[in-house]
């Protein structure tokens, strides 16, 4: 058994340059290779030969695989089947330990089938090596490649789909000898990671804000003492859906969630909510955790000019730096807040009440004020 790089693209219309990095690989020598085509518009007369068919992938996703080869399915449905069914796929691939690094070379199509199906998977782990060779890597939206994934994007320079030329050659090179180290690495690194699983300790996620994070470090450093690993996310909207995602694959053993400030940007409108699952999976799930109020006395958005007309003039707000505003909430959102907490923790399926710790002085190093809207919310 050796490490396995899986290469997935449209080979449809970027066979060449798929055909060079695998070829790449091989000759490195210390990978095996499983090529996928996600081409739309592939069929048998498509140049490179995949070891796993587009048409193999609808079938996976339940598509209609008559209507795909003969071109019946619109764009959107097809993008969807293949998405859905890449997914699936690569699960497959995973669980049967024949996916040890993933890397793909794409446009804006390619690059979404892929990097959605990263996203929609619950088992792919953080630190199994992702590469994806994009041309929207230096774009504005080029966020949208990683989501909450730990992809690593990298620019292409020129198109992929125009064969390979000497501005693309080295680019192509090094992207092929980047995948294979990071998945020679992983691939050892999971078979130590198998004999040391049994003894290690639980691991426990907390959540943290600049304004709570005397208390995060305070809890952090009392929890590893005690013997428990951490891992410290930022609550910013990506943290908060991070730790989720991490929640829902089983990663983490339990929740110090201090710092649920997230809530209040999904409930007012900030730029850092989470979405509207936040504070759930955990109770959902039975697992153990703590919840305390950190930060639910502001709203965040960005540089001061951008803070909405309707709030501008007439609420608190605090300068954090010159990329960062805050607003108070007012007691209406912070009662709102206080019915939202309960009813998310009223999920709550395991053997044991959820414990809300309420820091009194204030659940920010900004706040002094009262809580009495949030308390009477949550315990009247």
């Amino acid at each position: 058994m050796t490490a396995t790089v899986v290469l997935v693209g449209t080979l449809d219309t970027k066979g060449a340059e798929f055909d060079f990095v695998r070829r790449q690989i091989d000759d490195i020598g210390t990978c095996s290779v499983v090529l996928i085509d996600v081409g739309v518009r592939s069929n048998n007369k498509t140049q490179l030969t995949a070891d796993i068919s587009s048409i193999s992938i609808i079938q996976a996703a339940g598509g209609d695989d008559k209507a795909f080869e003969e071109h019946k399915l619109n764009k959107i449905e097809a993008f969807y089947l293949m998405t859905k069914g890449l997914t699936l796929k690569l699960n497959e691939l995973y669980e049967s330990n024949r996916l040890h690094g993933l890397l793909t070379l794409g446009g804006s199509c390619g690059t979404a089938i892929v990097s959605d199906a990263i996203q929609q998977s619950k088992i792919l782990p953080i630190g199994l090596p992702k590469l994806i060779v994009s041309t929207v890597a230096s774009s504005s939206n080029a966020y949208t490649a990683i989501g909450i994934s730990d992809v690593t994007l990298m620019h292409s320079v020129t198109d992929i789909g125009g064969g390979i030329n000497r501005i693309n050659e080295p680019i192509l090179a090094n992207a092929a000898v980047a995948i294979a180290a990071m998945t020679s690495r992983y691939y050892s690194s999971t078979i130590q990671s198998e004999e040391a699983a049994f003894d290690a300790p639980p691991l426990i996620a907390l959540t943290m804000f600049g304004v709570t994070t005397p208390c995060v470090t305070e809890a952090k450093k009392q929890l590893e003492e005690l013997g428990y690993d951490t891992v410290v996310f930022h609550a910013t909207g990506t943290g908060g859906r991070a730790m989720e995602h991490l929640i829902e694959s089983g990663s983490i053993n339990g929740v110090l969630d201090i710092t649920t400030t997230e809530l209040a940007d999904e409930l007012v409108g900030g730029i850092l909510s989470a979405g509207p699952k936040r504070l759930e999976i955990a109770a959902r799930k039975g697992l153990p955790q703590v919840i305390s109020l950190g930060a639910l006395d502001m709203v965040n958005f960005g540089p001061r000019h951008t803070v909405p007309e309707k709030f501008a003039t007439n609420r608190l707000l605090h300068e954090h730096n010159v990329q960062v505003t805050l607003m108070r909430t007012s007691s209406d959102e912070c009662a709102q807040l206080g019915e939202i907490i309960a009813k998310k923790l009223n999920q709550n399926h395991g053997s044991n009440p959820i414990p809300i710790f309420v820091p009194l002085g204030g659940v920010s190093l900004l706040s002094g004020t009262s809580l009495s809207e949030l308390l009477h919310s949550i315990f009247y």
